[in-house]
């Protein structure tokens, strides 16, 4: 009996020295000062470009822009996005610049904390110092709202934010969407809304079992938040389902599928508030991009030589 205890009292010990020892592991980085001014109108439309709006806003409820938006229901439980308004209570209005850099490169809170991955961070991890120096003045053009959203519903053992320490190190994959040596400009700014800001693989990437994405990029998912599903995005796919870049870049902004159809559930959302704000030059860029993702043949040699 005495033995039993001790090996019961041993595996508690060491499970506890796990655990302190996961809380002290240090994430992230120092983030670099933002000093640059911002431009708020420039802010406002990668807002729109990065879903923030779509997101942070309960459109179905009505909600003030930026307030919190709708509860997200995923197998590891039920995420509310934040109010991020520029409120000192219940928003961002104690955030820094430096905070919201930190957040959207790195997924880690002013407290230190990660994120989940239900925000997109790591799509983010590529702007620069301007992007979210007029991402801050674009924010703090919103008027505040006092309201706080319901905290989210998140199970054992993923309710432990300490873990996800471990996500960060087995599955996190920064996005860096660098330009490709004799692409044309359109393309490359195509990849770089794709890969980046509009983070289209957070929907249509599936993921795995501790919520990585696959690397199968753009197969579609048959698991979104609610029971949804986004289709495969890849070339043959689209071309097969009709999709040519003058149809897909006004579905971008009407939300109208070459069939006549609609875009129904989150992707009519994306559209509303997202991709039907950007301009035309953008939306054919992304069609661009989505058409003919793989980079010249000889990219990764020449990425090796920069």
């Amino acid at each position: 009996m005495r033995g039993m205890l001790r090996s019961v009292l041993l595996v508690a010990a060491l499970a506890g020295g796990g655990y302190a020892g996961l809380r002290a592991w240090p994430i992230g980085e120092a983030a670099a000062r933002i000093t640059l001014e911002g431009d708020a109108r420039r802010g406002a439309y990668l807002a729109r470009a990065a879903g923030c709006v779509a997101c942070h806003t309960d459109t179905e409820a009505e909600g003030p822009a930026l307030a919190g938006g709708a509860p997200l229901d995923t197998p590891f439980g039920s995420f509310v996005p934040p109010n991020i308004t520029p409120d000192f209570e219940h928003g961002i209005g104690n955030w820094t610049p430096d905070d919201l850099a930190r957040a959207l490169r790195q997924g880690i809170s002013p407290e230190g904390a990660p994120y989940y991955p239900a925000f997109p961070f790591e799509f983010y991890a590529g702007f620069s110092d301007q992007d979210i120096a007029d991402l801050w003045a674009a924010l703090a053009t919103v008027p505040p709202v006092a309201e706080t959203r319901a905290e989210s519903d998140i199970g054992f053992p993923f309710n432990a934010r300490s873990g996800l320490k471990l996500w960060r190190a087995t599955s996190l994959q920064p996005s860096d969407p660098a330009p490709v040596l004799g692409r044309s400009q359109e393309w490359s700014r195509g990849r770089e809304l794709v890969e980046g800001a509009a983070h289209c693989g957070a929907c249509h990437t599936g993921r795995g079992l501790m919520g990585g994405l696959d690397a199968a990029a753009f197969g579609g998912n048959d698991d979104l938040p609610g029971g949804a599903a986004a289709p495969s995005i890849r070339p043959a796919d689209l071309e097969e389902g009709g999709w040519t870049a003058s149809a897909l870049a006004y579905a971008l902004e009407t939300g109208i599928t070459p069939s006549g159809d609609v875009f129904g559930g989150s992707m009519a959302e994306v559209v509303k508030q997202g991709t039907g704000f950007l301009d035309e030059a953008d939306r054919r860029a992304i069609a661009a991009y989505l058409l003919d993702p793989a980079p010249l043949p000889d990219a990764d040699q020449v990425a090796g030589l920069r």
